[in-house]
């Protein structure tokens, strides 16, 4: 019955115009300083974000890890990655979540292996960075001791307490946590966005950009968000060229405050979507938070564009799609289902993303 929803689902999606169609445009070239890069996500956005703060260390200035793991938690392994990195398994596969159970000697030994094999850039640079994580101690997804690992393999691996900020929200469960948008705090139900009376954005942006404090939103929106054209980005050869075989969807959506367009210095952050959170998912179910499909959710209700307005940030939204078997949920790749180099440089989801900030960085006469 599930199959046959979601065929209807989709059906109706490619027959309507939805509420956020617009012209697709390619990625501008803009006045990004590279060096102020930051990237953050939720659940596998979570875990790509820690790939990607890792892997491309010498731009990342920080990263901001909500609901995830650390860097490779999975090893390459699903059963991994849904027993022993989360309790996603549940409850086909009996959760082994503990307080060790990531192995966080392992994983950092393995990102120092990939550097040493010129996979990924120095770990050494992630001592500079800033970095915050957010765990709900009522997760039953990605529990709290999960996100604790990861701030262990942050400390581990150089990062100094003090460019370490970790949050834990009593009350909050597996979501994006926002000040008054979304389901209860404490539901881990879609959209995954999370009324907890918490600005995660803010905190996020506020951590990685400070010490000064963000600059308030203004009454107006200063800027405006473009559908932008992924398909440049994705392979153009072999099996993972084939349409969605890569897991990412054919566009991405980004925010450009006004003074950015315009040609002003800027800096730029990339915020991941988690599972079931992509612009063309398609829950069987539809809800009053979801609708018929996700749609621009996660992207204008996770709260960074209010506060890029008037700090001179350029937020990017790639989206991830879902495949049948393999990524049903429209997760992003932390467990290998693209290829056995999704954790590093060579992965497809980060050479597209990398290749996307080249693009937006290539307007600076800097780079």
């Amino acid at each position: 019955m599930r199959p046959v929803l979601r065929f209807l689902a989709l059906a109706l999606y490619a027959l309507s115009v939805g509420s956020f169609a617009q012209s697709i445009e390619p990625l501008p070239a803009l006045n990004i300083d590279i060096t102020q890069t930051s990237v953050s996500g939720l659940s596998s956005g979570g875990f790509m974000a820690g790939q990607l703060a890792v892997a491309f260390s010498s731009i990342i200035k920080g990263a901001g890890i909500v609901a995830a793991g650390p860097f490779y938690c999975s090893q390459g392994s699903l059963l991994t990655a849904t027993t022993r990195c989360s309790c996603s398994g549940e409850p086909v596969l009996a959760c082994q979540v503990s307080p060790a159970s990531t192995a966080v000697p392992a994983l950092v030994s393995a990102a120092r292996t990939f550097f040493s094999r010129g996979l990924i850039d120095d770990p050494a640079n992630i001592a500079g960075q800033r970095v915050i994580t957010i765990a709900g101690a009522r997760d039953p997804i990605v529990p709290q001791a999960v996100v604790q690992q990861l701030d262990s393999f942050y400390t581990t691996l150089g990062l100094p307490p003090g460019n370490l900020s970790a949050v834990s929200l009593a009350n909050a469960g597996h979501t994006m946590p926002t000040v008054k948008y979304g389901a209860a705090c404490d539901a881990s139900v879609s959209p995954y966005i999370g009324k907890c009376q918490y600005d995660a954005a803010q905190a996020i942006l506020g951590w990685i950009y400070g010490p000064t404090p963000l600059k308030p939103p203004g009454a107006r929106p200063a800027g405006h968000f473009v559908q932008f054209d992924q398909t440049p980005y994705l392979p153009q050869r072999g099996a993972l060229s084939l349409p969605g075989a890569a897991g990412l969807d054919s566009s991405g959506w980004i925010y450009i405050p006004d003074d950015c367009k315009a040609g002003a210095r800027c800096r730029l952050h990339i915020a991941l979507h988690g599972c079931e959170q992509g612009q063309d998912f398609v829950p069987v179910s539809g809800s009053a938070n979801s609708g018929l499909f996700y749609g621009k959710t996660f992207v204008t209700h996770s709260g960074y564009d209010r506060w890029a307005d008037n700090n001179q940030i350029v937020v990017l939204f790639p989206q991830a799609v879902a495949i049948p078997v393999t990524n049903a949920l429209g997760c992003w790749d932390w467990w290998g289902y693209t290829d056995g180099h999704f954790a590093d440089q060579k992965g497809v989801q980060m050479q597209a993303i990398r290749a996307m900030i080249k693009q937006l960085a290539s307007g600076s006469a800097s780079q």
